[in-house]
């Protein structure tokens, strides 16, 4: 069987299936171990403790109460990978899986893979989400995500627009704000945690929550409210105390060098950094037709509905719960690993028959 992706998802996959005994490979575009952590900012640091952000099986290395920053979440993956010799083919781009018969053919950048079973684990980070606003394409300033967002120091003495409330939203923000003039544009006032809560505490209660709903008390999607709130890391309460952290509602339409707000007033600006979220990265399976309208799959807990052997993991809450986190994912590779070990060792009609 083949697990596609080599990041987080990918690799705790990958933990559980070595137990089961059944042949399998990890195909990763990446040229390197740390999947869509290598693409993070410079500065960029969890924010849920060390002790709270690990794999499957191996806790995260060094003192429990740190926040680790990025290097060292990939880092940790590297040795994670080595640790367990999950069997990793990279750099592989998968272009495009296709039902032949019985079995996937999987058609990559070093040929075709066959396959009884493919777990999807590709993320997001390959299909950022820019909104589309009147005027963008004639502004001539410079447009990123925040996919492609390295450190302020490319951005010196500029003007810097910041779209986004999220959490990357004011984490770059933040920093951007001691060493550029920002504009920060946020559909709503942002929400702030308070100090004392970090990713461990929001788990916990968003866990809690998701606890509640599933047993019949609401929708399984509202944990992810919770877990939309900006955290209080370092950076952030700096630049909060600092009071740097203002935001304004959005404009309504980009010129050529700046943009104009619901007031008809203009603001010039040099730069605009996307923090608006991405998409999950599903193109190699639309030659399966499972990828829907919204671009995701329809899946009955982490299986698609349409194609019976192709699993999805670390895509959001709709391929389990918290799924797209160090903590969260392990919960998803597990009961994804347990049933493809049930489907793939389950003896064939015929042969109970015998």
């Amino acid at each position: 069987m083949v697990v596609i992706g080599g990041g987080q998802a990918g690799l705790s996959v990958g933990y559980y299936l070595r137990r089961t005994g059944l042949n399998y490979v990890i195909l990763d575009g990446q040229s390197e171990p740390g999947g869509a952590w290598l693409h993070g900012w410079d500065s960029l640091q969890l924010f849920s403790p060390a002790q709270w952000s690990s794999l499957p099986g191996w806790l995260f290395p060094g003192k429990h109460d740190r926040y680790p920053a990025r290097d060292e979440v990939i880092s940790y993956l590297a040795q994670y990978e080595e640790r367990y010799r999950l069997p990793v083919i990279r750099p592989v781009k998968v272009n495009a899986v296709s039902r032949v018969g019985a079995a996937f053919e999987i058609e990559t950048t070093k040929g075709i893979f066959k396959a009884k079973a493919v777990v999807s684990a590709t993320g997001s980070w390959q299909n950022p989400f820019i909104p589309e606003y009147p005027g963008r394409d004639e502004f001539e300033g410079v447009q990123i995500h925040s996919a492609n967002y390295r450190s302020p120091a490319e951005f010196e003495g500029q003007t810097v627009m910041i779209v986004g409330a999220g959490n990357s939203g004011a984490q770059i923000m933040a920093e951007l704000s001691l060493r550029t003039k920002s504009i920060w544009v946020t559909l709503d006032v942002p929400q702030y945690l308070p100090d004392d809560v970090d990713g461990r505490i929001l788990f916990d209660r968003a866990s809690e929550q998701y606890r509640s709903l599933t047993a019949g008390n609401g929708s399984v999607s509202k944990p992810a409210d919770l877990l939309g709130h900006i955290v209080m890391v370092a950076p952030v309460r700096e630049a909060r105390d600092k009071d740097a952290l203002h935001s304004r509602r959005p404009f309504i339409r980009f010129t050529r060098t700046g943009v104009v707000w619901p007031d008809e007033s203009e603001s010039q600006i040099d730069a605009v950094i996307w923090c608006t979220g991405f998409k999950p990265a599903l193109e190699h399976l639309r030659p399966l037709g499972v990828v829907n309208e919204k671009g995701r799959a329809d899946v009955q807990g982490n299986r698609s509905i349409r194609e019976p052997r192709l699993w999805l993991a670390g895509y959001g809450n709709w391929t389990g719960f918290a799924s797209a986190t160090l903590i969260g994912v392990g919960r998803t590779a597990r009961a994804i690993s347990a049933e493809i070990e049930s489907e793939l060792k389950e003896p064939a009609a015929s042969d109970a028959a015998v």
